[in-house]
Order: C-alpha cells, then sequence, then structure tokens
C-alpha cells in the first residue's frame, strides 16, 4: 500500500459492478480476553491466504475502528461469487474458524459479537474523489485516474457507466 500522496483531484478506476464487504466484531466483555481475542486473530490470517492468493477475488482492504470495541474491515473484491466461493470452501480459513466461533459462542457468555454486511453495488451507482490523499478505499482496490475521466462533479460521476 503506497502512501504517496496524490495532489490531483482523482476518482477509482473502477469498471462495472462491485463487491463491498463490511466484517468485523465487537468486544462485549473486556475482561473475557480468552473469548475475544480468537476471534480478533483469526482475520489477519483469512486476510494473509487471501492476499496470497492472486485469484481469491479479494482486491483490497482496510482495517478501521468504530470506537474501542468495534474494530473491523472493509473489503472490495472482484465478485460475489468469488466472496461466496472463498467462504463456503472447505480447504480455506474461512470455515474453520466460522465453526470455531460458533461453537465458543454458544459458552461465551455473549462476550464477543461478529457482524458483516454486503454491498453489491451495479456500475454507475458508486462515486468517489481523493484529493491530497493516497490511494485509498476503492481507490487502492481498482487503481484511480483522474478526475475529469469521470467528470468533475460527483453527479456526472454517478451517471459514468
Amino acid at each position: 500500500m503506497s502512501t504517496e500522496v496524490i495532489t490531483e483531484r482523482r476518482t477509482a478506476a473502477a469498471e462495472g459492478d462491485i463487491v463491498v464487504f463490511h466484517i468485523g466484531m465487537r468486544i462485549n466483555k473486556w475482561r473475557a480476553v480468552r473469548r475475544w481475542l480468537p476471534v480478533f486473530l483469526a482475520m489477519p490470517g483469512m486476510l494473509r491466504e487471501l492476499s496470497e492468493d492472486k485469484e481469491s477475488g479479494l482486491l483490497g482492504y482496510r482495517l478501521m475502528f468504530a470506537g474501542p470495541r468495534v474494530p473491523y474491515i472493509v473489503q472490495y473484491w472482484e465478485s460475489k461469487e468469488k466472496l461466496l466461493a472463498y467462504v463456503s470452501a472447505a480447504d480455506k480459513k474461512h470455515r474453520p474458524a466460522w465453526g470455531a466461533y460458533n461453537k465458543a459462542a454458544r459458552n461465551s457468555g455473549g462476550a464477543v459479537g461478529i457482524w458483516h454486511e454486503t454491498y453489491l453495488v451495479p456500475a454507475g451507482g458508486y462515486e468517489s474523489i481523493y484529493v491530497n490523499m493516497p490511494e485509498f478505499g476503492l481507490g487502492a482496490a481498482h487503481g484511480t485516474q483522474p478526475v475529469a475521466r469521470r467528470g468533475d462533479r460527483a453527479a456526472d460521476r454517478l451517471k459514468a457507466v
């Protein structure tokens, strides 16, 4: 991930439909470390596995925090089919992690929660602008291009298909 600041106005170079996937956890009981730490530690292995497999469909991700209790990751995927293939693959890290979470959750007393949201965004239904920023978010996942190629205003870029 480049940290070079790009001073010109840029927009994501995404073409067609995009898939945005949010996944996170909420630590409900700080002292129950043995309940929430395995959930927290499962994600880096999955991200490493996906990042090393260029055919996985994961285009990029960013770790974020919605407060001290809620770490989450925004992911950009090539297609919903590739996302669904990964989560259901018996030979990948997700299935065992999901099984372990479900087993542990039954006995955790609600110490940790998990959540995810999947957005299938059609072509023309997204827009972005980056000024004085390194590539970020959708722009980091798909690359960027000068804003003028898609239109100077958000309304213009939202119409672009």
